[in-house]
């Protein structure tokens, strides 16, 4: 493939993943302009200083706005998606916004009108397909071999001490909202055309509430699809606070008519002991002696290189814009199916009913 155009990429929130689109992006042939911002100027100066970026601000609006923009990434935590969302879509140009779109169903409809309205690029990114056991996956279900998708599961694991450390960012993004959101999408996407109409959870407080969150320990959910299709998702991150995991622990099953695969993706492959202790990759001061390598949720630095869902994830999305190459990242109607199956499953783990819902 040869590179059709140069890019010229904003990026809007200079925080943890920031930080690594930015590294990758500037690893990118096609990238010849990079301009970073965030409301705390230390850390739109450090994330500048780090890649080389050729502009930073505290101005959201300045860094979208400059000439040599034409691409955007929205990094910013997930409660502060929309107002630089809308303002990015403004610009026509295609834009990246981390999942989830947003955490209230009434600011992603807003976002989804401007972005029909428009006729926009935009992309979400939900990493998991871009994992390669959930591409293969996905490879097997186009290629015909499981049949018919009759059911599917996946379930969740995390530490409680992420936990803490997320709520505390944020109290709106719960293990619900901020984690399992991964595997709605990843079921949205493996059982393509076939919707979620009917919810029905169960959660289960203890640690976390008692910490001083109104957040369950334990959240299982039902999903019933279109077609009769039955899904089993659970989330559950409180586990200890050592956990060898950093980042998810999942397992994912899909039930067809002439076939079944079976994933696990709790790394339990790769086990290390070591006394010096191993740097967990969301917590700047927690270490762990026993770690699952290859745990990390976006993936891990090795010899200079980041290797994993979130590299490749960006890669893709770069080579979209550069090349034409088509790319597997959430489209809106995609984002906004999978945030309402999420609210659902808290609202009817809260409220003990059954949530309908109506496809988009």
């Amino acid at each position: 493939m040869q590179a059709k155009k140069e890019i010229g990429l904003a990026i809007v929130g200079s925080g943890r993943i920031g930080t690594l689109r930015g590294k990758l992006a500037k690893m990118h042939p096609s990238v010849r302009f990079i301009a970073v911002s965030d409301a705390n100027p230390e850390a739109a100066e450090k994330l500048a200083k780090t890649i080389g970026a050729d502009y930073w601000t505290t101005d959201n609006l300045e860094v979208m706005s400059l000439p040599e923009v034409n691409a955007i990434d929205i990094a910013t935590s997930e409660h502060e998606h929309t107002v630089p969302l809308l303002a990015a879509l403004d610009r026509g140009v295609p834009v990246l916004v981390e999942k989830p779109i947003a955490l209230l169903e009434e600011d992603a409809k807003l976002v989804i009108a401007k972005a029909e309205a428009l006729n926009s690029d935009l992309h979400i990114g939900y990493s998991r397909r871009y994992k390669n056991r959930y591409l293969i996956a996905k490879e097997q279900i186009v290629q015909g071999r499981l049949g018919v998708i009759t059911g599917a599961c996946a379930r969740l694991y995390n530490s409680r001490s992420q936990c803490f450390a997320m709520l505390k960012r944020n109290k709106g993004a719960t293990p619900v909202v901020d984690a399992l959101t991964y595997y709605v999408d990843l079921m949205g996407w493996l059982l393509a055309d076939n919707p979620v109409v009917e919810v029905f959870a169960k959660g289960q407080k203890g640690v976390i509430h008692a910490a001083g969150y109104d957040t369950e320990d334990v959240t299982w959910a039902i999903l019933t699809c279109k077609d009769g299709a039955v899904v089993n998702l659970g989330v559950s991150y409180a586990l200890p606070e050592k956990w060898p995991s950093v980042g998810h622990s999942a397992r994912v099953e899909l039930l067809g008519t002439h076939g079944t695969l079976l994933i696990n993706d709790d790394h339990t492959d790769q086990i290390m002991q070591t006394d010096i202790g191993f740097p967990h990759v969301y917590l700047s001061d927690h270490k762990i002696e026993t770690v699952f390598l290859e745990s990390s949720t976006p993936g891990d630095w090795a010899l200079g290189d980041f290797l994993g869902p979130i590299a490749d994830e960006t890669r893709a999305w770069l080579d979209y814009l550069s090349t034409g190459k088509p790319c597997n990242l959430a489209k809106p109607r995609d984002a906004i199916r999978t945030l309402a199956v999420t609210l659902a499953i808290e609202e009817s783990a809260r409220t003990g009913k059954t949530v309908y819902l109506t496809p988009n």
